[in-house]
């Protein structure tokens, strides 16, 4: 996933971070009990800067650089001055956020001040000249709400994913998750395998007493079914969700001068592709990030597929056949001068066209037909190859286009957009869906770990528990729940495995 960044420094800002005592950072950093200070509010100028500060010694930052102290969560407006010189730095808000109930479950405080570089590193340079205080380190922030509760892993990873959400759908669906949804199910999986397990190991201990109902195996042995039901049908989810994420692989794909590179740029409104009269002319792949009603799509233009002697347009060949076979989506682009003139032999002829193109029938499946060049052909013409492949089952859907006229380019992206959907599906509707690879990993290793309770239930129950107990664990590292050792009472955690945190793979 994208590691969450903490504040992206302006060359005013690096320079007012280098001018702080290098001995005073290198003995704090790492240390949970340091006060940390960051721009949280992203680069550049703007009207607005905030400079976040979380840690034991926040109020004292605040009291130094204001000479006073604000209401807890309510804005005042004060003087921010330099606690050394007393040089007066910037006139802005100042809110106080006393732990726990903060973002970092800490003492907090957030500075909204101008943003100026000047003024961003007046302010960045006042609080580094405070003992206690560091620069924060990329997500540190956030790995401290995690530690103190405040998030679980997958919420952390929802955040992360909003932050750098383009589009729509990313920004619905990284809501959800951050928001709980999907940590929600796993936690409620989590519960019930816990359950099983406990029952389990209860009846490897006392079960010679006579201290146990008799059928607890077999509601175990239920319970079991219908986790693993629940899991596989969840995994089973055509990737929708990592798709939505990442972005889906839309890629252009036919013979050469069929089209392709004007359709990137019709597509792209901008001529991000040569076109030209010269067949061959693209030789590498083209790949421009779009937007589609919602949906986010790299789509790329790949050369022409045909048997050449040219090296370079050998290798340019090879690379849009790989990129065919990486694709979610493959926009089959035709030259509709180059069809038989019969209609009725113009599906035979596109079905084979198809396999020469496309060569696993998995890929035609997930494709969509585009007959170029339709201004040449008459419209009665058009209507009737239409008809013939309406009619046959071998050629998905089609459409017709002009790059040149552009008619037919509504029809086009009404049929991408609701393929899109289908891809990705409706962040808002049903269950929420994976959307990390490190999910899905884990889910099928807890699955597999339920496929060994069944395999050794009636050969060794210690065996079986053990089972249960690797599926515990596979599910409780999704949310963070393992590997971590949550203190009763306490705001903190400890991370006994960092490398199982938000952003490992």
């Amino acid at each position: 996933m994208h590691f969450i960044r903490g504040w992206r420094r302006s060359a005013a800002v690096i320079t007012a971070i280098r001018s702080l005592s290098v001995k005073r950072l290198l003995c704090s950093i790492g240390s949970e009990d340091d006060t940390i200070f960051a721009v949280s509010s992203g680069q550049g100028r703007c009207g607005v800067a905030v400079v976040r500060v979380s840690g034991p010694a926040s109020a004292h930052a605040v009291r130094s650089l204001t000479r006073g102290f604000p209401a807890a969560r309510v804005a005042s407006l004060r003087s921010i001055t330099h606690p050394q010189t007393r040089e007066l730095l910037d006139r802005g808000l100042v809110l106080w956020f006393p732990g726990p109930g903060s973002f970092t479950g800490e003492d907090s405080a957030e500075f909204h001040i101008h943003g100026g570089p000047a003024v961003i590193s007046g302010v960045l340079q006042a609080l580094g000249s405070l003992p206690g205080l560091r620069p924060a380190e990329a997500g540190e922030f956030t790995r401290r709400a995690f530690g103190a509760g405040k998030l679980d892993l997958t919420e952390v990873e929802g955040l992360g994913d909003l932050i750098h959400a383009e589009t729509e759908a990313q920004r619905r669906q990284a809501l959800r998750q951050m928001a709980g949804d999907l940590g929600r199910i796993y936690q409620d999986w989590r519960f019930r395998l816990k359950r099983c397990l406990a029952h389990v190991e209860a009846f490897i201990d006392f079960s010679e007493d006579e201290l146990i109902e008799d059928g607890i195996l077999n509601d175990v042995d239920t319970a079991v079914r219908q986790l693993m039901t629940d899991m596989e049908n969840h995994l089973s989810d055509q990737r929708r969700g990592e798709r939505l994420r990442s972005g889906v692989q839309v890629v252009i794909a036919g013979s050469t001068n069929a089209g392709k590179s004007s359709l990137l740029n019709m597509l792209t409104q901008r001529p991000a592709a040569i076109v030209s009269a010269t067949a061959g002319t693209t030789r590498d792949v083209v790949e421009v990030p779009l937007d589609m009603g919602g949906y986010p799509v790299l789509l790329s233009d790949t050369a022409g597929l045909r048997d050449t002697t040219d090296s370079v347009e050998q290798e340019g060949v090879r690379r849009a056949r790989q990129r065919v076979e990486q694709a979610d989506l493959s926009l089959v682009v035709v030259d509709l001068t180059q069809v038989p003139s019969e209609p009725q032999l113009v599906p035979v002829f596109l079905s084979e066209h198809l396999k020469n193109i496309l060569e696993h029938s998995s890929h035609r499946q997930q494709c969509i037909l585009i007959l170029n060049k339709s201004d040449l052909s008459s419209a009665e013409h058009n209507r009737s190859i239409q008809a013939s492949l309406e009619r046959s089952d071998d050629v998905p859907a089609a459409c017709f286009l002009s790059c040149h006229t552009r008619d037919g380019l509504e029809d086009l992206l009404t049929l991408l957009q609701n393929r899109l959907k289908t891809l990705c599906g409706d962040p808002l509707i049903g269950s929420p869906s994976l959307t990390q690879t490190r999910h899905r990993t884990l889910l099928q290793k807890s699955v597999e770990a339920l496929h060994q309770y069944h395999q050794y239930r009636d050969v060794d129950l210690v065996l079986a528990a053990e089972g249960l107990r690797l599926g515990l664990s596979s599910l409780g590292r999704i949310t963070g729940r393992a590997g971590v050792f949550w203190q009763v009472g306490s705001s903190r955690s400890r991370i006994d495995h960092p490398s199982e945190w938000v952003g490992a793979k």
